[in-house]
């Protein structure tokens, strides 16, 4: 196919998808036609305390620069959903840096700006004013072993051969790798990390003024795909999706080492390259997007105590053996809220004998595989692991969040980092969005559950009830702190086959969503949802990473004429990052990992092309003008 130089490419290639951009957004009928409107707009409001309520609200303050940060998941089979991301990149910049034009009915105008710069057409309009002004950073999700042993860079001999696996942990910086084994850097802007989108040159010194293309124009679009792909897969299985962007945003004190004293991990120094980074690409008075892209779960272990259990691997006094956590008190099974749902390993002085733990105090092999560590902990070990849910959703919204010491301080994302400049007014938490492209079925959250073009529901859209009274998060959530599992039992965690979807004896599309439940080892868990992948992974060949098939096992990824061969890719339910995404009501956005098709580019349903509509739909009323 030919590819067409300018920065309208995916535009042309998608009018469908300027359609459905432009039904999505409330300011359609009345944006500027100006190109340069917004270049100079108000800015953000006062306080950082603006409403995060269930529904869609009026925008609190406006913006005229983006903060765009992506983190993407790294870890083993999400290479493909990698290369899904870097092929929606075009999407995303134009529909930011250089809005379609739209006529009073809001079809698009037969010749479209190659410039941001550009007026448009006499009788259109654009969409939304062109941003002038983005920083575009990545984190990844690996940031180590958080004090066990797991996820070394130096002792992961197998992921990059002949050198040490620095992807293992990226301690919350900014990546931007060639690879995730050679060491290459790739220049971002005055080598801080990241892309500054800059076409009018008013950045000091001036940032990129091209967007250039896929096709090999040199630009904003190119540089961004390569900082996506250069992530890699080989990443640390433990992924940290929200810690992540916590870690690099929020976290007051980053930490610069984690070692174990007294049988506890212990956090010490402070990352200061980590806050230099913050500090030059966070501005206080821009529009802050946070973009999540990940086919699991979170696993964000707490950095303190003995929580670093939940990921260690050897016996620490025996290193020669495995390390098995205690077994869970038998409250656990029915009642993970129980007072007396515990660890055996713990003392619990009020609460009846267990004769489990006294008999079979520690979990077996099978009962406690290492790729499940983050899997149901309460209910499996006694001890939930992880980061409360809050720490997310607080630190979206509120002006303090607490230190290494639990002190309350102020919030970075809510603060002027840098003083000496121009730049001083502070967002407002309206002006801070979170999007998830994560494991959940693009059917349970689109508005139409056959047609993914007409969108996904926004935050408002997932809080209304259908004909049985259940809302959007009712079905693809639940209620995690009660328990109550979802309503679709694709969301549904678990290592067995669960019930109401076809069984491991189906055949491999008998459900349109996951294929159908299979026969695992007990150490992976079932799937939210499949999707094709571009092109088959032959997972006979050696050092293949992300591969889940072998002959004779029924897995409804794999090719059921050749059992070495992978034809679908994956996504496990993302509970934890959609539990954030609920809690922060009208800052969300939610979008599918499993594409709808990946065969036909020029489609508006292709890839991620719904997901990116989803984000810049819910961007726009924040634009300034």
């Amino acid at each position: 196919m030919k590819v067409e130089r300018g920065l309208n490419v995916g535009v042309r290639a998608a009018a469908a998808g300027v359609l459905a951009l432009c039904a999505g957004m409330a300011a359609c009928g009345s944006v500027e036609t100006s190109a340069t409107a917004g270049a100079s707009g108000s800015e953000a409001g006062s306080s950082g305390s603006g409403s995060t309520g269930t529904g869609i609200t009026p925008p609190a303050a406006s913006a005229s620069k983006i903060d765009l940060l992506l983190m993407i998941d790294n870890s083993r089979s999400m290479a493909d959903k990698q290369e899904i991301l870097g092929a929606a990149v075009p999407d995303l910049v134009e529909r930011l840096a250089n809005p379609p034009c739209v006529d009073t009915n809001g079809a698009p105008a037969p010749m479209q700006p190659t410039s941001p710069l550009e007026a448009c057409p006499s009788g259109s309009k654009r969409v939304t004013a062109p941003v002038l002004d983005i920083h575009i950073g990545v984190v990844s999700s690996s940031l180590g072993g958080h004090g066990s042993d797991a996820c070394s860079v130096t002792n992961d001999t197998q992921s990059c051969p002949g050198n040490p696996n620095a992807s293992n942990n990226d301690a919350g910086h900014l990546v931007a790798r060639a690879d995730a084994c050679s060491g290459v850097t790739l220049p971002t802007y005055q080598n801080q990390g990241f892309l500054a989108w800059d076409p009018a040159q008013k950045l000091m010194p001036p940032g990129e003024a091209k967007a250039g293309d896929l096709g090999g124009n040199p630009g904003l679009i190119p540089d961004f795909r390569d900082l996506v792909l250069g992530l890699g897969q080989v990443g640390c299985g433990y992924e940290s999706q929200l810690e992540s962007w916590y870690r690099f945003l929020v976290d007051p004190e980053p930490y610069k080492d984690i070692s174990i004293q007294g049988g506890k991990a212990t956090p010490s120094g402070t990352d200061t390259l980590l806050l230099q980074q913050r500090a030059n690409f966070l501005r206080p008075s821009s529009l802050l997007a946070i973009v999540m892209l990940t086919d699991e779960n979170d696993c964000s272990i707490r950095e303190s105590g003995q929580f670093y259990y939940a990921a260690q691997q050897q016996n620490p006094t025996d290193t020669k053996k495995k390390f098995r956590l205690p077994r869970a008190r038998q409250e656990c099974a029915t009642s993970p809220n129980d007072p007396c749902c515990k660890s055996c390993g713990q003392a619990a002085p009020d609460c009846p004998a267990d004769p489990t733990c006294t008999s079979n105090p520690t979990l077996t092999d099978a009962e406690d595989d290492i790729n499940l560590r983050c899997f149901d902990q309460k209910r499996r070990f006694g001890i939930d692991f992880l980061y409360g849910i809050d720490r997310y959703t607080g630190a979206l919204s509120s002006q303090l969040v607490p230190n290494r010491s639990g002190e309350m301080v102020n919030n970075p994302i809510f603060s002027d980092l840098n003083p000496s400049d121009s730049d001083a007014s502070i967002r407002d938490s309206s002006l801070v969005v979170l999007a998830g492209i994560v494991g959940v079925p693009w059917q349970s959250i689109a508005r139409d559950p056959a047609d993914v073009t007409k969108g996904f529901r926004n935050a408002g859209e997932m809080t209304v009830k259908d004909a049985n009274g259940n809302t959007g998060w009712d079905t693809v959530l639940g209620d995690p702190g009660n328990y109550v599992p979802p309503k679709d039992p694709h969301m549904i965690e678990s290592s067995l086959p669960r019930p109401g979807l076809p069984g491991p004896a189906s055949a491999p599309t008998a459900d349109p969503i996951n294929g159908h439940e299979y026969s695992n080892p007990g150490n992976d868990l079932q799937y939210a949802c499949v999707f094709p992948l571009t092109k088959p992974r032959d997972c006979s060949k050696p050092l293949v990473n992300g591969c889940d098939c072998s002959p004779g096992n029924n897995n409804p990824l794999c090719d059921p004429m050749n059992g070495n061969i992978q034809v679908r890719a994956k996504g496990y339910p993302g509970l934890r990052e959609l539990a954030v995404l609920k809690g922060i009501g009208s800052q969300a956005v939610v979008a599918s990992v499993c594409a709808a098709q990946v065969t036909s580019p020029l489609q508006p349903d292709y890839g991620y092309r719904p997901a990116m509509a989803a984000i810049t739909a819910a961007l726009a009323p924040h634009l300034a003008h």
